[in-house]
Order: structure tokens, then C-alpha cells, then sequence
């Protein structure tokens, strides 16, 4: 049979952008911080006032000011916005003091957003911040803009740089934390990058509040793309725990599939998750399921399976992989199930084995006989030289079926090593379906 592996990498999003906001809105913000966007007025007593503005600055302000709110009652005249650019670049080499680059800053900030020229908001956000003359509670949006504008530039390093003085300077916006990530991946410094966005989802919760879906996705992205097994799993769990939509779990199940790179004898039990999820996502997770129930040990499920496929327009039956499993299992459900009074028997018996009272109940499981099931998995981790971890997460999943969820959660706890990370899947799944927040 063949044997093929998913490339869980496409069932997340591959990055976060900082898109932040449009032209318009994030003047409007800097005229809010500004305290309500009064701007110059070019009038003798300016001059005197405080701030205290030059000479020559004044004289270029002024009709720049008048100019904008002109612009502001038909911005979509193009030559109006580029006569309004030229003035802003005259007024911006007349600055000579911190209070004329402040304000020239602001003003590029509202020019910028009219014309949604970022290059200009840049500028302006730039002068502002290197006039020093920025309120502390407005610097710190400032440095996230700055942030935003660079990342955008793909100037990574630089935009690390502001956001780590906004937050540095009290910015709360955890987006901050999350898009410093972001410039780490984009570096390809995957490590540090992994270790920001972690520390960001780390800090969200602890604060109580809520880490959005696409953080938890990220990470999920990273972690599989370094390989980091341990690490996807956890995050795969908290995935799924926060967001049990169905392609998440098809993304937690393909990572802990794909990195895990089990054996067929657990990855069947993985395998069973994706069906009690439904998260099934392209034709080759069903060739993995059938593949490791194998249609002549599990012939029953193999073929309800396929069923399921077909009529998810996933399979093809005429397919020579599917077609074969069919016939295979076609031939042997019936005598299999014939079986299960003499393998119940046998189990029960006093000197039967671990492996008797097993195989026993891996048959009624696979029959979803799962009450049966759980009596026999239970006898079987009385029986020495029993697998546990086995025993344990076949236990588990009788459980669920049977609807004990609080006892399944129990079973799925215990398990320890290969399995772990797919008993943990498990456990979040029979939480859910017992009520669990």
C-alpha cells in the first residue's frame, strides 16, 4: 500500500500582517492625541505663543493650513493634492525648530491620510517622533505607527525597533508584541520570533483577555515549519481548545500526524479523531486513515470510512488504493463480526493475556461496540505486559463514544509518551462534548 504524509503547513495561515489603519483613520487618531486637531494659524500673536515656532516656518504654515482644509471639501482633485504636497515639502524645509517638525509632521500625517500616501504619513510620523515635542501619551501610537509604516516598507529591523519603544513607552495593544513576532519571521529568525508571539499569547491570557485565532495559528504555522514536535503539539491543543472549529482540528490533527510521524497502530487512533471531528480536509487524510486501520484488521471501519469520503466528494471508489481497501474489507466484515462472541469469550477467560483481552477489544471498538469496549479495555490494564498507553487511549475513545466524557478525559490523562500529544487532542475533544469551557 501506498503510504503518504499531508502537508498540514497549508491548513493554517502563514503570517500576520500589520495592516493597522487606513490613511484617514490613523490621521484622525493623531488629530485625537493632538487633543482635537487645532492646527497653525499664521497670525502675529503665533509667533509669541507657546509653542514657540520660527520665523520662516510661520510664513509657510499658515497658507499650508489653509490649503489642507481646502483640500479637505474636494479631495479627490489630483492636482489640488500634489500642489498641497509641494507646499507640505516647503513647509517641512523650513522646520528649523521641535515645535515647527512637530507640527509639519502632524500636518503630513492629515496630508497623507487624505491622499492614502504612506510614504507621506511616514514622514510626517517620523518628524513628529524626532521632534521630541510628542506628548508621553501620544508617543508611544507614534512608535506603533512608525512600526506599521516600516513593516510595510519590508524594513523589518527597523520596525521591530518601534514597536519595541511603543511598548517600552506603555503601548497595551498586545498587537505590538505579535508584529515584533512577525519581523522575526519575516527575517527568517523563526526561534526569537516563536518565542515573542508566545510570550504575547502568554501575557494576553494571563491578563484575562482574549488571544485571536489567528496568534494560536501563527504559532501553529512556526512550530511546524522549525519542526518543533513538542512545541506544535501544545499549541495545536490550545488551537483547538479555543477555536474547535472544524479546520482547526484538521490543522491540530495533521501537525501532531505530520511531526509525530507515528506508527500505523497509533496513528489510527489520531485518525479516529479526524472522523469524530469530521475534520477530514482532502482525499489524502482518508488514504492515511485507511492505511493504518488497514481493511484487513479493521475491516468495518475502513469501509465506513471510504463510505464517508464518497459522500464528501473526496474519494473516488473506482480508484485503485480505495477500490482494493473495498474489496478487502467487503470480503471480511462479516466473518469478522461473526467473530466477536468467540474473541468476547476468549478475552473473558481466566487465563487469557494482555493481548487476547486487547485484540478483543480493539474489535468492538472498531465495531462501535464501545460499552463492550470498555469493559474489556479496563480488563486488559488488570492483565500484565498490557501496552497502557495503548489500553488507555482505546479506553478513552469507548468512552467518548459512550458518552462518559469525564471518564474518558480521566483515561486520556494518563497516557504518557508518543501518544501524549494526541491523548491531550483527545481529551480537549471529550471536554467539549461534555460541556467543558
Amino acid at each position: 500500500m501506498i503510504r503518504t504524509r499531508s502537508a498540514a503547513k497549508g491548513r493554517f495561515l502563514p503570517d500576520l500582517k500589520a495592516s493597522g489603519l487606513s490613511g484617514a483613520a490613523m490621521a484622525a487618531a493623531m488629530m485625537v492625541g493632538l487633543g482635537g486637531g487645532a492646527l497653525l494659524s499664521a497670525t502675529p500673536a503665533m509667533a509669541a505663543a507657546q509653542p514657540s515656532y520660527s520665523k520662516g516656518f510661520v510664513a509657510v504654515a499658515g497658507p499650508l493650513q489653509k490649503a489642507i482644509e481646502d483640500a479637505k471639501k474636494n479631495p479627490g482633485d489630483a492636482a489640488g493634492m500634489a500642489a498641497l504636497k509641494a507646499k507640505l515639502d516647503a513647509a517641512i524645509a523650513a522646520s528649523t525648530s521641535a515645535d515647527d517638525k512637530f507640527a509639519v509632521g502632524n500636518m503630513a500625517v492629515q496630508i497623507g491620510g487624505m491622499s492614502q500616501d504612506p510614504a507621506v504619513q511616514r514622514k510626517g510620523v517620523k518628524l513628529m517622533l524626532e521632534s521630541g515635542k510628542a506628548d508621553p501619551a501620544l508617543a508611544p501610537k507614534l512608535h506603533f505607527y512608525a512600526g506599521q509604516f516600516a513593516f510595510q516598507g519590508k524594513e523589518y529591523a527597523e520596525a521591530r525597533t518601534e514597536f519595541q519603544a511603543a511598548l517600552a513607552q506603555g503601548y497595551k495593544d498586545p498587537e505590538a508584541q505579535v508584529l515584533i513576532a512577525e519581523t522575526y519571521f519575516q527575517d527568517h529568525q523563526d526561534a526569537q520570533g516563536l518565542a515573542e508571539l508566545q510570550k504575547a499569547i502568554a501575557d494576553t491570557k494571563a491578563a484575562g483577555g482574549t488571544v485571536p485565532e489567528s496568534w494560536y495559528r501563527r504559532a501553529l504555522g512556526a512550530t511546524f515549519g522549525a519542526k518543533q514536535y513538542e512545541a506544535a503539539a501544545a499549541v495545536s491543543a490550545e488551537l483547538v481548545k479555543a477555536y474547535p472549529t472544524k479546520q482547526n482540528w484538521s490543522a491540530a490533527i495533521a501537525v501532531v500526524r505530520d511531526l509525530g510521524r507515528l506508527p500505523s497502530q497509533d496513528t489510527i487512533d489520531l485518525m479516529r479523531l479526524m472522523a469524530r471531528t469530521d475534520s477530514f480536509a482532502e482525499e489524502r487524510d482518508y488514504i492515511e486513515f485507511v492505511q493504518s486501520a488497514d481493511a484487513r484488521r479493521n475491516p468495518g471501519e475502513v469501509k465506513t470510512i471510504i463510505d464517508r469520503g464518497v459522500a464528501a466528494k473526496m474519494v473516488d471508489p473506482s480508484k485503485q488504493f480505495f477500490a482494493d481497501a473495498l474489496k478487502i474489507a467487503s470480503a471480511r466484515i462479516a466473518a469478522d463480526k461473526a467473530s466477536l462472541p468467540g474473541l468476547e469469550k476468549d478475552a473473558r477467560a481466566p487465563a487469557a493475556n494482555a493481548a487476547t483481552v486487547s485484540g478483543a477489544a480493539d474489535a468492538f471498538l472498531s465495531y462501535d461496540q464501545s460499552a463492550k469496549a470498555v469493559e474489556l479495555y479496563k480488563l486488559a490494564l488488570s492483565k500484565p505486559g498490557v501496552d497502557k498507553n495503548v489500553a488507555l487511549t482505546r479506553l478513552g475513545i469507548a468512552q467518548v463514544d459512550t458518552g462518559d466524557y469525564a471518564g474518558a478525559q480521566a483515561s486520556f490523562g494518563q497516557v504518557d509518551g508518543v501518544r501524549k500529544p494526541m491523548a491531550v487532542l483527545w481529551g480537549v475533544y471529550a471536554g467539549q462534548k461534555g460541556g467543558a469551557k
